[in-house]
């Protein structure tokens, strides 16, 4: 493409071809209120002094905040942190409102739940075009060991769940499965026993040929949440990964929208369906969900911390 006719569109789609990690830089602004922002153009820049950066549009609500503050953090959101990524990326009023966190030792915001989080102390702001580059000092930081949340050609995943699907579809022992929600329910298929709508693993993004599988199979448009479940059938050796999903308005060309908690063992295929229409039910009445990981008998839920500020 000549240089003198950039598409701005299309250099930012170019861009996004490279896969980044996302994070949530936060400070506090003159009034002591605490601010936070989405962003993936980060990175290390030094050992020695300790250093990193972060970019800022100037068009950003945050950019005078930001650009006068003495301190920020970088928080590094961890594979089951989409929704917070999302929160912070969108103009809502009170973002903190429903994420945990607390004041680190040099007053900046830190998020629960993240991969790594860095306190840094703002060594210099480099003017580059319609962006500014944030350059922080480290004055503290943590790492949990928790695997990154991914984001690449608009879209999120996770590379740790990714690599493990790619390796256990190329032996023929995986399946995409999704608890597809709208207004309470849950699409099941079949008629004593249901079952959950499925797909074997294949090529690709995990995300991408489950939403096509449920595009087709339903005919609603459809997306695709964060992690559900992750699960071995240690009898068959199959991996399942079982996602969120939400479903747009009509009626599905196959199966049907039920309650969770109205569907009873004997009327799903297999216990560990049952578990999870269950676990589903039960985190939707209270309004705080987790990610299962485990086999079909045992395992252990992460709790997503979604709400509960702390000052």
């Amino acid at each position: 493409m000549n240089a003198q006719n950039f598409d701005p569109k299309a250099l930012r789609d170019a861009f996004g071809a490279f896969a980044t990690g996302v994070t949530v830089v936060t400070t506090h602004d003159a009034g002591a209120k605490p601010i936070g922002f989405t962003a993936n153009s980060f990175t290390s820049v030094s050992l020695d002094p300790p250093l990193l950066l972060v970019c800022l549009a100037r068009s950003s609500r945050n950019y005078e905040a930001m650009t006068r503050a003495a301190s920020f953090a970088i928080n590094i959101l961890s594979e089951v942190q989409k929704d917070v990524s999302n929160t912070f990326a969108r103009p809502v009023d009170d973002r903190f409102a429903t994420v945990d966190w607390r004041v680190g030792e040099n007053g900046c915001p830190i998020l629960s739940g993240v991969s790594a989080w860095f306190e840094c102390a703002m060594h210099e702001v480099v003017g580059a075009g319609d962006h500014v580059i944030l350059v922080g000092r480290i004055l503290a930081f943590d790492n949990s060991g928790l695997n990154g949340l991914g984001y690449a050609r608009g879209g999120y995943f996770t590379p740790n769940l990714s690599a493990r699907a790619v390796s256990a579809a190329a032996e023929g022992k995986i399946e995409f499965a999704a608890v597809l929600e709208r207004e309470g329910e849950v699409l099941l298929l079949g008629d004593r026993p249901m079952i959950l709508p499925a797909c074997l693993g294949g090529d690709g993004n995990p995300t991408e040929v489950l939403a096509n599988h449920l595009g087709n199979l339903t005919g609603l448009p459809v997306t695709i949440g964060f992690l559900y479940s992750v699960y071995e059938d240690k009898t068959s050796g199959c991996q399942h990964i079982v996602y969120r999903a939400f479903a747009g308005e009509g009626e599905p060309r196959t199966g049907r929208f039920v309650r969770p908690d109205a569907i009873g063992a004997g009327e799903v295929k297999d216990q560990a369906t049952f578990d999870i229409l269950s676990r589903f039910a039960l985190e939707s009445s209270i309004g705080n969900f987790g990610v299962y990981f485990g086999n079909e008998t045992a395992g252990k839920v992460h709790s997503i911390p979604m709400k509960g500020a702390r000052p």
